[in-house]
């Protein structure tokens, strides 16, 4: 059990430093492609790559699960990155990214409700609140401009909730043993299916020249066969180990990643205040998992934020 719950953490950090570098690829797309057919092809790209390595039909245990695995291909994939990309239009990056940062909170009350899970104790909270302060420490950098826009700060309260229920809905089918791989194609083929109505009022126009650019290809491939299939499945799996909250906290960890490589890579400067927030972070996803950690270990068991053993 306890390897298994190692594997679970190594998924979720794997996960979210993938996830953390995606950023420089999606802008290099997003000079050529809309933000609408990036998340397409991103997700007609993850669909083949997941039927390729895992061409088996899956088998319904119960018809009503199939209501599940539409949900969650129209929440985590569909709903979440239309929402983030055009919330981007009404207000800035730094509100966007500091808003759905909350999801981990969602995630919280939702699994106590839907879960039957323990409630999350002053610990999580307490890491959530650093965590957040840390995040918009990264977001803004020092610049004190909190600018509220109503409808971009909305949509992006909606994509961290839309994510939120991408969270628990995973949770839900893990707990019936279906494969992982497995649950995460359908959720790409009902997300293609909820892209489609998009299709027709998005201007969908595929350039040939564009599409098969050296530079674009590269990363389109990156973000469908890598962040996309292997990275969904391996967050999915994580869910399945450690429970839909204890996994959604490695969220924190992404504007951190993100940081750091674009100082190695793009050469932005490094300031104080990206340091303290990188902390902050770091400190809050420490307190979160380690005080759970601390007070289900003198029980000499493992049990998940979600319930299950």
């Amino acid at each position: 059990m306890r390897n298994r719950v190692s594997t679970g953490y190594a998924s979720a950090l794997l996960t979210v430093m993938v996830w953390g570098t995606t950023f420089t690829s999606t802008k290099i797309l997003l000079r050529d492609f809309s933000a609408y057919e990036l998340l397409f092809i991103r997700s007609l790209i993850a669909f083949l790559v997941l039927s390729i390595a895992k061409p088996q039909k899956l088998v319904l245990r119960e018809k009503k699960h199939e209501l599940l695995f539409a949900c969650a291909g129209l929440c985590g994939i569909t709903l979440y990155h239309l929402l983030e990309n055009y919330s981007l239009l009404f207000t800035s990056v730094a509100n966007t990214s500091l808003i759905v940062a909350t999801s981990p909170f969602f995630i919280a009350i939702l699994s106590s409700v839907f879960l039957k899970a323990e409630k999350p104790g002053p610990a999580f909270y307490l890491g959530f609140l650093l965590a957040l302060t840390g995040t918009a420490l990264i977001s803004f950098n020092g610049r004190i401009v909190l600018a509220l826009n109503p409808t971009g700060d909305i949509l992006a309260l909606c994509a961290a909730l839309s994510w939120a229920l991408y969270s628990i809905l995973s949770k839900l089918l893990s707990m019936h043993e279906y494969g992982t791989l497995q649950i995460t194609r359908r959720i790409f083929g009902y997300s293609l299916l909820f892209l489609l109505p998009v299709f027709f009022f998005s201007g969908f126009r595929l350039s040939p020249s564009l599409l098969i650019k050296p530079v674009n290809i590269l990363n389109f491939l990156y973000l469908g066969a890598v962040a996309s299939a292997l990275c969904f499945g391996t967050w999915n799996y994580a869910i399945r180990t450690l429970g839909a909250l204890k996994t959604s906290v490695f969220i924190y960890l992404i504007p951190v990643i993100s940081v750091t490589v674009s100082a190695i890579v793009l050469r932005e400067p490094v300031t104080w205040i990206l340091i303290s927030g990188a902390a902050l972070t770091l400190s809050g996803l420490f307190l979160s998992e380690y005080k759970s950690f601390l007070r289900r270990g003198g029980q000499g068991r493992t049990t998940d934020t979600s319930g299950q053993a």
